[in-house]
């Protein structure tokens, strides 16, 4: 192997190892963190799946998780769908939601009253 051949084909070696230090070593490690998070829940931990449903773990049977969404109802699901554990006051409870779109809404329909002048919208004239 000549000089000339050793220099075509590094550009390609390098490539690999970038892709390699970029890609999917960071991608494993996620994955790794992922399996080692789900192999740790126990009853009581508040988790969020990977579609967005919060819930409490209830049981753990081999690869499935039992959560319980509201109170007296429990649904099943695969371990590997429990997308991350969640601390109590990270997820806002429904009421704490309630009350903070309201309070949303009281100030939106301020703005829009100053913003007319007291006057209705639709009565406004142009």
């Amino acid at each position: 192997m000549d000089m000339g051949q050793l220099g075509s084909i590094l550009p390609l070696i390098l490539l690999v190892v970038v892709f390699y230090f970029l890609l999917i070593r960071p991608q494993r490690k996620r994955q790794q963190e992922a399996v080692q998070m789900q192999n740790s829940l126990t009853p009581g931990t508040r988790v969020m799946t990977t579609t967005g449903l919060f819930g409490t773990v209830v049981a753990l049977d081999n690869e499935d998780v039992i959560l319980e969404v509201a109170p007296g109802i429990e649904t099943r699901w695969v371990k590997a769908a429990i997308g991350r554990v969640v601390s109590p006051g990270e997820a806002p409870s429904a009421e704490q939601s309630a009350d903070h779109d309201d309070e949303e809404g009281k100030k939106e329909a301020e703005a829009t009253v100053d913003r007319n002048g007291d006057q209705d919208s639709s009565t406004k004239q142009s």
